[in-house]
């Protein structure tokens, strides 16, 4: 047993190290279930706003603090608002998380004709949105609603509208199935040796 100067018992190298790796990992999952959590994106859905390749960090604060495995609620946070970029559960499959822009929040009437969306009678602008087949006009795609937002609910769709599967095909978002906030991206690449690095720090929105 060793002392040191001060007369107390020395802790061994294993014993640092293992409290040092406990303290991280405790940290990282404070962070990472309250704060901040990294996400990749796989498909196109999002562009030109977000690329395949992207990967960025979101808020959770943003929308509020949930206990986990509970559903209660210990900080409220702001409510997701018009242009939001946000992380959710899949209606589909809640083990998959899904990234759009809220186009509609409780309470909007939301439409969509000849690809041109219309929320509550008045036509909306939209620079961020892209269009794969702009002389293409499919059904449900690209004409679409009225349907009034519910209460708790959020209607979203891809910034690549001709190629996105999104609220016009599956509904609404509910309130509690929304994870995050888009934030900023921290890395972006279309594999190596093409690192973009003109889009590292980027603010989404």
């Amino acid at each position: 047993m060793s002392l040191n100067l001060y007369g107390k018992k020395k802790k061994s190298v294993v014993r640092e190290y293992a409290e040092a790796l406990l303290l991280a990992l405790l940290l990282a999952f404070f962070i990472r279930t309250f704060l901040v959590q990294a996400f990749k994106i796989p498909s196109e859905s999002m562009l030109s706003t977000l690329l395949v390749g992207d990967h960025l960090l979101a808020s959770k604060f943003a929308y509020g603090i949930t206990i986990p495995f509970t559903g209660i609620r210990i900080y409220q946070g702001e409510d997701p608002a018009r242009g939001d970029i946000i992380i959710f559960e899949y209606p589909g499959d809640p083990s998959v998380d899904y990234i759009k822009r809220v186009i509609g929040v409780p309470g909007d009437v939301i439409a969509v004709r000849n690809k041109q969306l219309f929320r509550n009678g008045q036509a909306v602008k939209e620079d961020y949105i892209r269009f794969a087949d702009p002389g293409q006009i499919e059904p449900k795609r690209d004409n679409f609603g009225p349907v009034t937002v519910p209460p708790g609910k959020y209607f979203v769709m891809g910034d690549n509208r001709d190629n996105s599967l999104d609220s016009r095909f599956w509904g609404f978002v509910d309130r509690k199935a929304i994870r995050a906030k888009a934030w900023r991206i921290y890395w972006s690449w279309d594999g190596p040796g093409d690192i973009r690095f003109g889009r590292l720090g980027r603010l989404i929105q």
